[in-house]
C-alpha cells in the first residue's frame, strides 16, 4: 500500500500550482452565504436556541467538506480524458486500493483546506465555535466518503457532461436538504425520514453538535464510518474494472 503516495504527491503538487486560486475559489461561496443568510437573519433569528450565524456554519462546513472532496472527481477525469494519466497509472505497478487511497487522501485535504477556510472566515466574524476532536473526526469521515465517491463516479462517467449531471443529481440537493441552512424539524412530517437518509444529513448532525461543544451521539459517526468504507470499497472495484 506504500504505492499510493505518488498518487497523492501528484494531486498536491496540482494544488501547490493552484493553491491561491483554490483559497479564493473557497472563500467566495461561504461569504456569499454569510452575507445572504447570515448577517441578514444572524441578529434576528435564533434557532435551536443560537443566533442563526452560529447555527449557519457548522452547515457550510459540512457542505464545504462534502463539494470540495467531490471535486477530486474532475482532477479524475481531467487526467483520464485529456492527459492519459490514468493509463499510466494503469501501466504501473499501483494496486487499485493505492490508486484510491491516494486520490481520498487528496480530496480529504482540499475538504480540509475549505474547511480551514471557513473557520477563519467566521472567527472574523466573531463566531466562536468549538472545534475540538468530535469536531474534525466527523469532518474527516465526511470527506473520505464523498472523496471515495467521487473515485467511484468518476471511473463510470464518459465526459464532463456526464460528471455535471452527477454533481446536480447527487451533490446540489444535499447541500441544500441534509440540515445545512435549517433544522429538519421543520420539514413536513413526510419527508424528513427521507433527508434523514441523505449522507451529508448525519455528517452536518455530528458537525454541528461537536461546533456546539456538546458530545455528539454515536449513530452519525457510525453511519459514515459504514458509508466511507463501503464507498472506498466502491471505489476500488470500479477502478478494477477500469482496468480491464
Amino acid at each position: 500500500m506504500r504505492d499510493w503516495f505518488p498518487v497523492y504527491w501528484r494531486e498536491l503538487l496540482i494544488l501547490r500550482r493552484r493553491l491561491l486560486r483554490q483559497l479564493a475559489s473557497m472563500s467566495v461561496a461561504p461569504i456569499l452565504y454569510l452575507l445572504a443568510f447570515g448577517v441578514g437573519l444572524g441578529s434576528s433569528v435564533t434557532v435551536q436556541g443560537r443566533p442563526y450565524l452560529e447555527f449557519l456554519i457548522p452547515g457550510l462546513i459540512a457542505m464545504s467538506a462534502m463539494i470540495q472532496a467531490f471535486a477530486i472527481a474532475t482532477e479524475i477525469n481531467v487526467a483520464r480524458f485529456y492527459w492519459g494519466i490514468f493509463e499510466e497509472f494503469q501501466a504501473a505497478p499501483i494496486s487499485d486500493a493505492s490508486y484510491v487511497l491516494g486520490e481520498t487522501l487528496a480530496g480529504i485535504t482540499r475538504a480540509l483546506l475549505s474547511v480551514m477556510v471557513i473557520i477563519l472566515i467566521a472567527c472574523l466574524a466573531g463566531v466562536n465555535l468549538s472545534y475540538n476532536l468530535y469536531f474534525w473526526t466527523a469532518v474527516l469521515l465526511t470527506a473520505w466518503f464523498f472523496a471515495a465517491l467521487a473515485i467511484a463516479l468518476a471511473m463510470v462517467v464518459k465526459s464532463h457532461a456526464d460528471q455535471a449531471l452527477l454533481t446536480s443529481f447527487v451533490i446540489t440537493p444535499m447541500a441544500f436538504l441534509s440540515g445545512t441552512f435549517f433544522p429538519l424539524e421543520n420539514m413536513p412530517g413526510w419527508l424528513k425520514p427521507i433527508l434523514r437518509l441523505l449522507p451529508l444529513t448525519p455528517a452536518t448532525e455530528a458537525i454541528r453538535t461537536a461546533a456546539f461543544g456538546q458530545t455528539p451521539p454515536r449513530r452519525p459517526y457510525l453511519i459514515l464510518v459504514i458509508l466511507a468504507a463501503a464507498a472506498f470499497l466502491l471505489a476500488v472495484n470500479f477502478v478494477k474494472k477500469a482496468r480491464d
